[in-house]
């Protein structure tokens, strides 16, 4: 019996799997050659070179990085003036505060010293009559000279050759005092080895201890000069910074105004406004403070400097005019040719001369009556001075001893001390005036620097949030 076909009704089976495509083939692994790295993995820098570019790509991106430049440029900008403002400041503060009044001190000290020496040498010659003006006189230039000495030694770096000189010469003061007053005891007991003490003691001035004392001032007018060049050196880097940074954001505001139509951004605005202030301020500053720093310089340093010499060269003067009368021609010096002369008494005519040419460069450089005025009052005492000592070395060179000291020690008419304190009064004064000057034109250009590396700062730092805000607001239109 034949068997009826399957009904088409039937329940269907289990669909039959259907195979997977065949695997691609394995790529053969190809072996590192021998010797060779393998590939180095990319630095976060690369990587961060490519998102840069990539942002660059958009204008968010762009104005991004546009941001970032303009507020770095305006704080560099700020941070280095206020640097270099900071630094030039500090340095008309010395030379008002510091290296200024610290030459003074050392030309005091020489002043004192020379002077000193001068006093004992007209105390000596006044025998058992010394005036107890002349001991005075004596004693207070000891005492300004180791006064001197103690405040500059504070104030020179320990293990400085400043710091050595002084070491130097605090030794050997109390040795030229101890000379001192041995010639002392002896010329009023009446014994002449007192002039061997006092040519000992005149000796260890004039060739030890004033050189010295005349090194020190001279390195102490080199730091002068020194932090003068510090505080007038002109700011480059901050002014080339500041055009700079006004010179991106003018190109910043040209940019946003070609593809806005839009004239101003205010966050622009304010970056653009600070800096020139900024620049301003550093630029008129840093004139005015140069103008009162030359100005200081010109009329103050070098005329004291002048100043000094010749009040100086007047001491070392009436040290000699005493000493020839001391020593009556024992000491002399070779001319050449044959030729000898007295050694205090060429030396009395050679620092007249400088006196001479010093008061003459003085006068050159005094800018009013006030300046000029003791300047020509210390020339005509110089010139009587002169002629006194004239007369006075001619009594000498007859053999006129006892005249022609009255003529130098005061004792008689018109003595020769009389001319030399009138000059030493008189510079003095010249000193005093030309002193002022320099404070007030110092303290001109020192003034003239105050609060512009905090306003600097400042106004760097308002810069660049106007630089953020105003590129902030142009990344908002995008959101």
């Amino acid at each position: 019996m034949t068997q009826p076909p399957e009904s088409s009704t039937a329940p269907p089976g289990p669909a039959p799997a259907v195979p997977a495509p065949p695997a691609p083939p394995l790529r053969p692994t190809v072996p590192t050659p021998a010797g060779a790295s393998p590939q180095p993995r990319r630095t976060a820098f690369a990587e961060g070179a490519d998102r840069l570019r990539a942002a660059a790509m958009t204008e968010p991106g762009r104005l991004r990085i546009i941001g970032a430049v303009l507020a770095l440029l305006v704080v560099a900008f700020g941070s280095v003036t206020a640097w270099q403002m900071t630094d030039r400041a500090a340095a008309a503060d010395d030379v008002l505060t510091s290296s200024q009044p610290l030459s003074s001190d050392a030309a005091d000290i020489y002043r004192s010293l020379a002077d000193a020496n001068t006093a004992a040498a007209s105390g000596y010659l006044a025998g058992r009559q010394e005036k107890p003006e002349t001991r005075k006189r004596y004693e207070d230039d000891v005492r300004t000279a180791a006064a001197k000495l103690v405040t500059a030694a504070a104030s020179s770096d320990p293990g400085s050759e400043s710091a050595r000189t002084i070491e130097q010469l605090s030794e050997l003061l109390p040795e030229y005092k101890g000379l001192v007053e041995t010639a002392r005891a002896n010329n009023r007991q009446g014994y002449p080895v007192g002039g061997a003490y006092l040519r000992a003691a005149n000796e260890q001035m004039q060739h030890e201890m004033l050189p010295k004392a005349e090194r020190l001032y001279q390195r102490e007018n080199q730091r002068l000069r020194s932090d003068y060049a510090d505080a007038k050196e002109f700011p480059w880097a901050a002014i080339g910074l500041g055009v700079v940074a006004l010179g991106a954001l003018a190109w910043a505001q040209h940019r946003n105004y070609r593809r806005t139509n839009r004239v101003l951004n205010h966050g622009l605005v304010t970056a653009s406004a600070a800096s020139v202030v900024v620049l301003l301020w550093l630029v008129v500053g840093h004139v005015v403070a140069r103008s009162g720093l030359n100005d200081s310089y010109d009329h103050g340093v070098r005329s004291l400097d002048v100043l000094h010499d010749a009040r100086i060269a007047s001491l070392t003067a009436r040290s000699d005019e005493n000493l020839a009368l001391i020593r009556r021609g024992a000491d002399t010096r070779d001319l050449g040719g044959g030729k000898t002369a007295d050694a205090y008494a060429w030396g009395y005519d050679e620092q007249i001369g400088k006196l001479g040419a010093a008061l003459t460069a003085a006068a050159g450089l005094a800018d009013d009556s006030a300046g000029r005025k003791p300047v020509a009052d210390a020339g005509s005492y110089m010139k009587a001075w002169k002629d006194r000592h004239g007369v006075a070395q001619g009594l000498s060179d007859k053999g006129e001893y006892q005249q022609a000291r009255d003529k130098v020690i005061g004792v008689g008419k018109d003595p020769t001390s009389v001319c030399f304190d009138s000059v030493d009064a008189a510079l003095k004064t010249a000193l005093d005036h030309e002193q002022a000057e320099f404070q007030q034109a110092a303290g001109d250009g020192r003034d003239a620097l105050t609060g512009l590396p905090v306003g600097a700062a400042v106004l760097a730092v308002l810069g660049a949030a106007g630089a953020v805000t105003g590129i902030g607001r142009r990344l908002s239109e995008y959101r």
